[in-house]
C-alpha cells in the first residue's frame, strides 16, 4: 500500500512539474496572469567585446517600454523591463536565460544581441518555454536548426542568408563588380553564414579568399597578398572591431576599391577605429537609416530617440525598439500577458507597422521586410538604399 500511494505521489508530483501545451508551467502561467507587472528581461551584451550593439539595444527597448508605460502599458499592466549583461560571453548569455525564466518569472526576453550568445541562451529559454526575440542575432540556424523550427525563438532582423544575397546582387548590379576579394572572420558563426551565402549568389570570380580571427589586429600580412591582384572589391564579412582595422591598414596601404560588408558594420566606433579619413566607399546592410523612405511612426521615433538621449538612432536603436513593440502587439493580439500567448503572438503577427519596415512574421520565425544598403563616405552616410525580398 505505500509502495502504490509513493507511486501516486511521484505521479502527482511529476505531471505538476510538466508544462501546459504550448508554453511555460501551469504554476508560471498563472503567476505571470496574477503579476502587477509584464515582467520582459533584457539579456545583453553590456560589458565586453561588443558592448556596443547590446548598450545600443538597450537604449532602443528602455524608450519604447518608457512610451508604453506612458500610453497605459499592456494590456492594462505596466511593462517592467528586467536588465541584465551577459559581458558578452556565451556561456553568461545562457546562465542569463536561465536566472531570468526561473527566478525572475519574465514572460519574454530580448537579447541577446549576437548571433554566438542567442545560440548559447536558446537551449535554457526553449526548456523553461519562455519566448526570446533577438534584435539583431543574424545566424541562419538561430531559428531553424537540423531542419526543425525553434518554437521559442524569434528575431527582428533578417538572416545572415539574406544579407549575404543583398550584399553579392548590390555588388553586381549596383557597384557593377565582376571580381571579388573575400576577407573573412572564420571565429564567428555570423560571419561563416555570411560568407556562404555571398559564395552561393555571387556571380562574378572570387579573386582570394582570406580568413582572420576575432582579436586579430595586424592585417598587412593579408592586404600585402592581394594588393596587387586584379579585383573590384572586397568582401568582409565580420564585426566592427576588426573590420575597423582591416579598412584602416588597407586604406593607408593604398588599396581604394570598395569594401562592402553586414550589418555588423553599424556602429560608430566602426568610424573611431577606421578613421573618418579611411572611410571612403564603404557599403553595408542595415536594418534602418534616417535617409532611406520612411513612414511617420519612423519620424515619430527618431523625434523621440533625439529628445530622450540627445543623438540619432542607429540600427540597433532600431531594432531592440522594434522588438519590445512586438513584444505588445503580440501580447495584445492574444489578450494575455504569459508566455504562452506571447509564443503565440509572435509566431503569427502579421503586418507589424516597425521603424524597421513592416514585417509578418513568417513560418521559419523570421521577420519579411526590406534592408537598407549604406553607403558611406569619409565616414558619413551619403546613400540609402532600401532593398526588398
Amino acid at each position: 500500500m505505500k509502495k502504490i500511494i509513493g507511486m501516486l505521489m511521484g505521479a502527482t508530483l511529476l505531471l505538476s512539474a510538466c508544462g501546459t501545451p504550448g508554453g511555460g508551467t501551469a504554476q508560471n502561467t498563472e503567476s505571470q496572469k496574477e503579476a502587477d507587472t509584464v515582467k520582459i528581461g533584457l539579456n545583453m551584451e553590456l560589458s565586453g567585446t561588443v558592448a556596443g550593439y547590446g548598450n545600443q539595444e538597450k537604449e532602443g527597448a528602455e524608450l519604447a517600454v518608457k512610451e508604453i508605460n506612458d500610453a497605459g502599458g499592456i494590456n492594462g499592466k505596466k511593462v517592467e523591463l528586467v536588465v541584465k549583461d551577459n559581458k558578452s560571453d556565451t556561456a553568461e548569455a545562457a546562465t542569463i536565460a536561465t536566472s531570468l525564466t526561473t527566478s525572475d518569472n519574465v514572460i519574454g526576453m530580448v537579447g541577446p544581441a549576437t548571433s554566438g550568445a542567442t545560440k548559447a541562451a536558446s537551449p535554457n529559454a526553449t526548456k523553461a518555454k519562455v519566448p526570446i526575440i533577438t534584435p539583431s542575432a543574424t545566424d541562419d540556424s538561430i531559428t531553424v536548426a537540423n531542419d526543425k523550427v525553434q518554437e521559442y525563438i524569434f528575431r527582428t532582423c533578417f538572416q545572415d542568408s539574406f544579407q549575404g544575397v543583398i550584399l553579392a546582387n548590390y555588388a553586381s548590379d549596383n557597384l557593377k563588380a565582376e571580381k571579388a576579394v573575400i576577407i573573412g572572420d572564420v571565429s564567428s558563426d555570423y560571419a561563416k553564414g555570411l560568407t556562404k551565402s555571398f559564395k552561393d549568389t555571387f556571380k562574378g570570380e572570387i579573386v582570394a579568399d582570406e580568413k582572420f580571427n576575432a582579436k586579430d589586429k595586424d592585417f598587412k600580412a593579408i592586404l600585402t597578398k592581394i594588393k596587387d591582384k586584379d579585383f573590384d572589391f572586397i568582401y568582409l564579412p565580420g564585426y566592427y572591431e576588426e573590420a575597423g582595422l582591416i579598412i584602416k591598414q588597407a586604406r593607408e596601404m593604398g588599396i581604394e576599391q570598395p569594401i562592402i560588408g553586414a550589418d555588423g558594420f553599424s556602429d560608430s566606433k566602426l568610424i573611431d577605429i577606421a578613421g573618418a579619413e579611411n572611410m571612403n566607399n564603404i557599403y553595408y546592410t542595415a536594418h534602418f537609416s534616417e535617409k532611406a523612405p520612411a513612414s511617420d511612426k519612423v519620424k515619430t521615433f527618431i523625434d523621440a530617440f533625439k529628445e530622450e538621449y540627445g543623438k540619432s538612432p542607429s540600427s540597433f536603436n532600431a531594432l531592440s525598439y522594434d522588438s519590445v513593440y512586438m513584444i505588445k502587439a503580440a501580447l495584445e493580439a492574444e489578450k494575455e500577458n504569459t508566455s504562452d500567448a506571447l509564443t503565440k503572438g509572435l509566431a503569427t503577427l502579421k503586418d507589424f507597422d516597425g521603424v524597421t519596415g513592416t514585417m509578418t512574421m513568417d513560418e521559419n520565425h523570421n521577420p519579411k521586410k526590406p534592408a537598407v544598403v549604406i553607403g558611406l563616405e569619409k565616414g558619413e552616410e551619403k546613400s540609402a538604399e532600401v532593398v526588398n525580398p
